[in-house]
């Protein structure tokens, strides 16, 4: 796999794919690289301490092999189809158009890898009046709706607008992408063609906002911002407690009932005001003051004590440090480490896809700039030491690795 993507949406999906086991050949350029390298701090430090890659950068790269090329170089991009020529899929998220100046589009590439599965990722997509912009995840998560829902009512103290915490349009594409991928691998085995995949942040965004939408198709009323509440069902909320904050998350008739012993008010399932989900999200405002009231008599961790044996749907709020200490975080494995040859050693997250058969194996860490320049440059394409040097002298690869 030919990796021509930069900083998330698509280093996610190649890194996805890197998970799975495929061979992810990153291209980047040379004497920079992603410009997610440089995207601190904070940064990994080597060994005698001085700063190295961005933590960004090693969020999204695990498992590939870097090759330093300037695809701007007429050699550069002869090298660039060469590797096209010899890869199953190549995934880029160039300006649209780019990538055609320098005759690495899928047309050109088709021509001589007729197998070729070609995805791109861009913020519009390949067609439509906005095609031409720069599409972040930001601006994304406000034009497709995202920000509309997220955030305080613009009544409370704090409201407005708010972005999510991640950038989940980016996150999301990536994966969408993904499938993709997988999906024309699995077209091309049957057909023994390739094809183009066209991956726009906002086609997903406005994809992504899922039930949302089927409200406003079904109401015709655009859904508004809550908050930590949920537009249909109550109570799901986050309570402070008398010393923090408790999560609950009531889905059913019988989970509230259970939640009203717990918080000592038992017979508030039987006022008509509250015996079923449509009363309760219809009084929102004076059950979830009532409930406020109780849930501060209490700290959290006693709260959190009594409602899970009921079987009530609840939680904290944790911070990062928490939730690698969490013991079923630590149980199911999600820290994993990589031995790095700059730092000794990395910390990840670990790909939460579980595979009974072939279960995914975290142990190449996120690739220096330039690791595997001349590794590829001889394994795929034949060229030879002379040849090596020769690029180098020329700025067509990077220095010595």
């Amino acid at each position: 796999m030919l990796d021509l993507t930069r900083v998330l949406a698509g280093p996610w999906a190649t890194q996805n794919l890197a998970d799975l086991g495929a061979e992810v050949i990153k291209i980047e350029r040379p004497g920079h690289g992603d410009d997610t390298r440089h995207w601190g701090p904070p940064f990994l430090h080597d060994r005698e301490g001085r700063e190295a890659d961005a933590a960004y950068y090693l969020a999204c790269n695990r498992g590939k092999k870097s090759v330093t090329l300037d695809i701007a170089h007429p050699e550069g991009r002869a090298i660039a189809r060469r590797l096209a020529a010899a890869s199953d899929v190549l995934v880029e998220n160039f300006k649209v158009g780019d990538l055609a100046r320098h005759g690495l589009d899928y047309e050109g590439l088709a021509q001589d890898n007729p197998r070729l599965v070609y995805c791109s990722i861009t913020g519009f997509g390949q067609d439509g009046p906005y095609r031409d912009r720069p599409g972040y995840d930001f601006m994304i998560q406000g034009l497709g709706g995202l920000m509309s829902v997220t955030g305080e009512r613009d009544d409370l103290p704090g409201g407005g607008p708010q972005k999510v915490g991640v950038a989940v349009a980016d996150l999301f594409t990536g994966m969408y992408a993904t499938s993709a991928i997988l999906a024309a691998l699995l077209d091309r085995a049957r057909t023994g063609r390739g094809q183009r995949i066209d991956m726009a942040l906002l086609d997903v965004q406005v994809a992504m906002l899922a039930n949302l939408s089927s409200t406003f198709f079904v109401s015709g009323a655009a859904p508004g911002r809550m908050g930590n509440a949920h537009l249909n069902i109550v109570p799901y909320h986050v309570f402070p407690a008398s010393d923090g904050f408790v999560i609950v998350a009531v889905g059913n008739d019988g989970q509230f009932a259970s939640f009203c012993r717990v918080i000592g008010e038992p017979a508030w399932p039987a006022d008509p005001r509250f015996a079923t989900n449509a009363q309760r999200v219809r009084h929102r405002d004076l059950l979830v003051g009532m409930i406020a009231e109780r849930m501060r008599a209490r700290p959290a961790r006693e709260w959190l004590a009594l409602l899970e044996p009921s079987g009530v749907p609840c939680g904290p709020i944790n911070d990062l440090a928490q939730v690698f200490a969490d013991p079923q975080v630590r149980h199911r494995g999600l820290e994993v480490r990589a031995p790095h040859p700059v730092a000794g050693e990395v910390r990840m997250v670990a790909n939460p896809m579980r595979l009974s058969a072939d279960p995914i194996v975290h142990d190449r860490a996120p690739p220096v700039l330039g690791e595997h320049t001349d590794e590829v440059l001889r394994s795929v394409l034949g060229l030879d030491a002379a040849a090596l040097e020769r690029l180098r002298a020329e700025r067509v690869i990077q220095g010595n690795p």
